[in-house]
């Protein structure tokens, strides 16, 4: 399939999951539904945080919607738009991991540009926009520096000026503050949700901790039996 055709009317976008199902087996044979005929809609700019014990399926449902794993079955849609078929880089969604999964053979500038180099852009105009973006984030001194002198705050504000830069149309993040102290989780808390809202991006936040969920969300549900229990929405 192509990529995804903009809209003809709608202005306003929205990412929805239609009865996926996914199940997965153990090595002593036990399989654990990780997704039960869930359906799930994002809005256009809303964080929807999901929560649950480790193993629960959560990761699982991100890679599905990045379309790194597919679902046994179920359709995905963006605006309207069957996309259950396109391949990760058609899809243009952003997959921020939980250990950051920056590249250490790269430098902080690399790091960020390699998205758009991926994409076409010329690697002299990619660094330009990275070195931009990382000025967002107060890191530009840092462009040429390894990303392992980084703390972990660095670390975490390089992973998502990378997902960042390459203007996502959702942004799916796997436990981005579960590695970070207290007092660092609540600063870059408020600045994730301020560049969230500034860009308008519709985002996915996978958790385990409530206060993380209320901090950032709209809305949370509970993944439990493969199944999505709404808990609160603002």
């Amino acid at each position: 399939m192509g990529q995804i055709s903009p809209p003809l009317v709608s202005i306003f976008f929205m990412l929805e999951l239609r009865q996926i199902s996914k199940h997965y087996q153990e090595k002593n044979g036990q399989v654990l539904t990780l997704a039960n005929q869930l359906d799930l809609r994002v809005e256009d700019g809303e964080i929807v945080a999901i929560l649950g014990p480790s193993g629960c399926g959560k990761s699982s449902l991100l890679k599905i919607i990045a379309g790194l794993e597919k679902p046994e079955q179920g359709q995905l849609f963006w605006n309207h738009q069957d996309i259950s078929q396109l391949a990760p880089e058609q899809r243009h969604f952003a997959l921020m991991f939980q250990d950051f999964a920056l590249f250490p053979h790269l430098n902080v500038q690399d790091n960020v540009a390699f998205g758009l180099i991926e994409k076409g852009i010329k690697k002299a105009q990619a660094r330009e926009l990275a070195v931009q973006m990382l000025e967002r984030f107060g890191l530009a001194k840092f462009y040429k520096s390894s990303t392992l002198l980084l703390s972990g705050g660095e670390q975490q504000r390089v992973a998502l000026a990378r997902a960042l830069i390459t203007q996502p149309l959702v942004l799916l993040l796997d436990e981005p503050f579960s590695a970070l102290d207290f007092d660092l989780k609540e600063s870059l808390r408020q600045e994730f949700a301020h560049t969230i809202q500034a860009h308008q991006i519709s985002t996915i936040l996978v958790t385990h901790d409530p206060l993380e969920a209320k901090a950032l969300a709209h809305k949370a549900y509970q993944l439990k039996n493969g199944q999505l229990h709404l808990l609160w929405e603002k």
